[in-house]
């Protein structure tokens, strides 16, 4: 039981496998492409102790996964529902924590101009991915003020894009209908109201 009364929902060894072998399965079905998650529907098998961080480090019951093959692989085989995420394999499913978005974009390239420009981001887990309307940038403005910029990788599935990449894309920004903001792919995304902005 939690503090608050409600049942815990927490994966013993019993109930679920452990990271290994959820990384076995997995690569076992990488080994014909990119894994068909959204084909894949098993049954739910608990919460295993898997969390991703707001800087993109992958924690297993609490120690950081130093293996870049293996953040990858997982990283393939994420799923979100709702605003829950999942590991799913052919054969189970089991639910992990994301503090912020799954995946951080760490660097992006720019091509064209204007509205015909593109901007290509790539994640920390080797995925490249080209904004525009199947892709959204959007950008969300926490209490303090602080933007938090974020680009959809797939299915459901974001990118926090850092910091300094950020500050670059603030560069590229121009004006339109009364918002600053980002041309890419033919689409416009609204970064802030330029009313906002200082004079």
């Amino acid at each position: 039981m939690t503090n608050d009364g409600k049942p815990q929902n927490i994966v013993s060894p019993e109930m679920t496998t452990d990271a290994d072998s959820l990384m076995k399965s997995a690569a076992r079905a990488a080994k014909k492409g990119p894994p068909p998650v959204h084909l894949w529907n098993p049954p739910f098998c608990g919460d295993i102790d898997m969390r991703i961080a707001r800087d993109g480090t992958w924690f297993y019951m609490g120690t950081p996964i130093g293996r870049p093959a293996m953040v990858k692989l997982f990283s393939s085989i994420l799923k979100k529902e709702g605003d829950a995420y999942f590991l799913v394999t052919p054969v189970e499913k089991v639910g992990i924590q994301v503090d912020d978005a799954p995946f951080l974009a760490v660097d992006f390239t720019v091509s064209g101009e204007g509205a015909e420009q593109v901007l290509t981001f790539a994640t920390h887990v080797g995925d490249e991915v080209a904004a525009g309307p199947d892709h959204p940038v959007r950008v969300e403005t926490g209490a303090d003020g602080e933007p938090s910029p974020y680009i959809h990788v797939r299915a459901g599935l974001e990118a926090l894009i850092d910091r300094k990449s950020f500050y670059r894309l603030v560069e590229l920004c121009a004006e339109k209908d009364g918002w600053f903001g980002l041309w890419s792919g033919g689409a416009f995304f609204p970064v802030a109201p330029a009313a906002a902005l200082p004079q």
